[in-house]
């Protein structure tokens, strides 16, 4: 089986999809030896790696070759977050999507943002397009902000969410991402509701991913949290280093970690 056959067969059950998200080669093996299936990337986790907001202000070269260095250590599927493609002209994204594949990713997370449904519809078809030329099954998962953004409330929500997810799905999405929701009645509604894998966004406050499976979820992403994990205890060390001089607050915290060089080599 391809990875693009094996990452689509990950969101049909019966298990949910818990999906890390890495931001470079080594949180990325770390993640795939800790027993993940497949492997995202976080579109902001990789901006702040390399020096850069969040929201499309990472450069299209930097993108593609943390997305290759990622894929030369795994052995499982990666789906890539390319926010929104980084430009809402259609051949540019198409031209992106394929330099996507090429760098080893089986699928890609595009997000519609503040963006006209209509021409994130497009989007996606454009995005298949280009897939379906570079010979590569290519799972798009399209995600809709409604709710992170705060766009609509209550019940104009749901159902603009509901409108879009079905749109997308017109277009060519092979599932939908909403972030934001954490409410179980409320995912629930979503999972029966919309004809696609529904994904969503582990935050505080969001159902465990067993419960997340009972309600109809395919796919549960860690965003950010792996990131800020990582940086928060490094920060903390760190802080403890620089006032003391003792190397013993780094030592400690860099204990278990997993020989990389063993692993790389």
């Amino acid at each position: 089986m391809s990875q693009a056959a094996a990452f689509k067969q990950l969101h049909a059950g019966p298990q949910i999809l818990v999906l890390p998200n890495a931001w470079d080669a080594a949180s990325a093996a770390l993640m795939e030896d800790a027993g993940a299936q497949a492997v995202a990337t976080s579109s902001a986790a990789v901006a702040w790696a390399h020096g850069y907001a969040d929201g499309d202000l990472l450069p299209v070269p930097t993108l593609l070759a943390a997305i290759g260095e990622i894929a030369r250590v795994l052995k499982v599927p990666l789906t890539a977050d390319i926010e929104g493609g980084y430009s809402d002209d259609l051949q540019t994204l198409a031209e992106t999507v394929k330099g996507v594949i090429g760098a080893g990713a089986v699928g890609i997370n595009l997000e519609d943002g503040a963006r006209a449904p209509d021409l994130h519809a497009r989007k996606i078809e454009a995005a298949r397009k280009a897939a379906g030329q570079a010979g590569v099954a290519l799972f798009v998962n399209a995600r809709t902000d409604v709710y992170l953004r705060g766009l609509a409330k209550g019940e104009a929500a749901l159902a603009e969410t509901l409108r879009r997810a079905e749109l997308y799905r017109a277009a060519g999405a092979d599932g939908i991402f909403v972030p934001g929701p954490v409410d179980e009645a409320l995912l629930g509604t979503l999972a029966r509701q919309i004809a696609l894998p529904l994904n969503v966004m582990g935050r505080g406050g969001a159902p465990s991913a067993a419960r997340l499976q009972a309600l109809g979820v395919r796919r549960l992403s860690s965003a950010t949290a792996p990131f800020r994990a990582a940086y928060a205890a490094l920060g903390r060390a760190m802080s403890a280093f620089l006032e003391s001089g003792d190397a013993d607050a780094l030592a400690q915290a860099g204990q278990g970690l997993t020989d990389l060089n063993k692993r790389f080599g």
